[in-house]
C-alpha cells in the first residue's frame, strides 16, 4: 500500500532573505537547511511534494532583465518564472539528495517543470497583488514607480515591494506525472513559484503574463493528489489576529468557516497571510484532512509540539 502524501509549500524567502549576499552558496546552504526540516515529515510516514515560492528570485531576475534591456530583449514574465523554477529546482534537488544521503534514506528526487493553466480573463490582471523582489524604502519605491512604471505597495509594515498580477490556478498540466512519481517513492519538487502560467490559445498552450501564488497552486496540488496533509511554511509560528497591533493574538486551531470569516473581515492581507489562509480553506473545504501553517525553520516543533496553526473542516 502506498504511503500518504504531504504537500509542503514554502516561500522563496526561506532560501533568499533580505540582507543575504544572494550568492548561490548562501542560497544552497539555506536550501539544505529547509530540506533537513522535511525529513521529520518523511519519518512520520509521508511521501512529500515540495512547492517553493520564488518572490525574491523572480524579482531579482526581472531587475536583471530591466538593467540589460539596452543590449538584450526582455523576456515575458512566464519565462522569468520558468527560469527561476529551473534554478530553484536544481538547487533543491542537490539539497534534498544531500540530506537524504546524510539520513541514509532511500528516495529518488525529481523536479517537474510545471505549467499551470490560468484564465486570461481573470480579473486579477487588472489588480496586481503578488509581491516579488526585494524590499524598498519609500523614496526608492517612488522612484521606481516614476522611472519603471511598476506598481509598488507597502508590504505588512516591512517596506515597499513591487506587485504583479496573480491569476488563479485552474489546472496543473503535469498532474499525472507528479502523481506517478510521488506514488513511486520520489520526492517531487513541483509548482515552483506557483507554476508557469499558461492559457489555451488556438489549438495550443501559450505562455501568459503573471506570477501565480504558490500557496494556491500547492492547495490545488494537495487536493488533486489526495494528500492527507497540507503544510504551509511562513515566517511566523502561528497565524495571528490583529497582527502587528497591541491586541495581536495567535490562533492554534481554526475551522475553515472561522478562517473564511476572518479573511473577509480583513484580518489576513492579500500578498501576505491572505493567500495562505485561502489555500488552506480551499484544501480543507474540498475534503482535505487538515492544513497546517507553521514557521519555516521550526517544522520539527510544529510536528512534535503542535507549534503551529491548524485549519480543519
Amino acid at each position: 500500500m502506498s504511503r500518504p502524501i504531504a504537500v509542503v509549500a514554502f516561500g522563496g524567502n526561506a532560501i533568499l532573505q533580505a540582507g543575504d549576499d544572494g550568492s548561490f552558496h548562501t542560497q544552497m546552504e539555506k536550501a539544505k537547511s529547509t530540506c533537513r526540516q522535511m525529513l521529520e515529515i518523511m519519518h512520520r510516514g509521508y511521501e512529500i511534494v515540495l512547492v517553493h515560492g520564488n518572490g525574491p528570485q523572480v524579482g531579482n531576475l526581472l531587475l536583471q532583465f530591466e538593467k540589460a534591456r539596452d543590449i538584450l530583449p526582455v523576456p515575458p514574465l512566464d519565462v522569468a518564472v520558468a527560469t527561476t523554477q529551473g534554478l530553484l529546482g536544481h538547487m533543491l534537488e542537490i539539497a534534498m539528495r544531500t540530506v537524504l544521503e546524510e539520513d541514509k534514506m532511500q528516495r529518488e528526487v525529481a523536479t517537474v517543470l510545471t505549467q499551470v493553466v490560468v484564465d486570461p480573463a481573470d480579473p486579477a490582471y487588472s489588480n496586481p497583488t503578488k509581491p516579488i523582489g526585494p524590499f524598498y524604502t519609500l523614496e526608492q519605491a517612488e522612484q521606481l514607480r516614476r522611472d519603471e512604471g511598476w506598481t509598488i505597495v507597502e508590504d505588512s509594515g516591512r517596506g515597499y515591494r513591487r506587485v504583479v498580477c496573480s491569476p488563479k490556478p485552474l489546472h496543473v498540466l503535469p498532474l499525472r506525472t507528479i502523481k506517478l512519481l510521488v506514488q513511486n517513492e520520489t520526492v517531487v519538487i513541483a509548482g515552483g513559484g506557483g507554476g508557469i502560467p499558461v492559457s489555451y490559445g488556438t489549438r495550443s498552450v501559450i505562455g501568459t503574463e503573471g506570477v501565480i501564488d504558490k500557496d494556491a497552486t500547492a492547495a490545488l496540488l494537495a487536493y488533486n493528489l489526495g494528500a492527507e496533509l497540507f503544510i504551509i511554511l511562513t515566517g511566523v509560528e502561528r497565524v495571528c489576529l490583529d497582527f502587528g497591533k497591541p491586541s495581536q493574538r495567535p490562533i492554534d486551531l481554526m475551522t475553515a468557516a472561522e478562517a473564511r470569516k476572518w479573511l473577509e473581515e480583513g484580518q489576513f492581507p492579500p500578498g501576505s497571510m491572505g493567500p495562505k489562509i485561502e489555500g488552506a480553506i480551499e484544501y480543507v473545504e474540498k475534503g482535505g484532512r487538515e492544513a497546517i501553517i507553521a514557521h519555516e525553520g521550526r517544522v520539527v516543533k510544529a510536528m512534535r509540539e503542535h507549534l503551529c496553526t491548524r485549519i480543519v473542516a
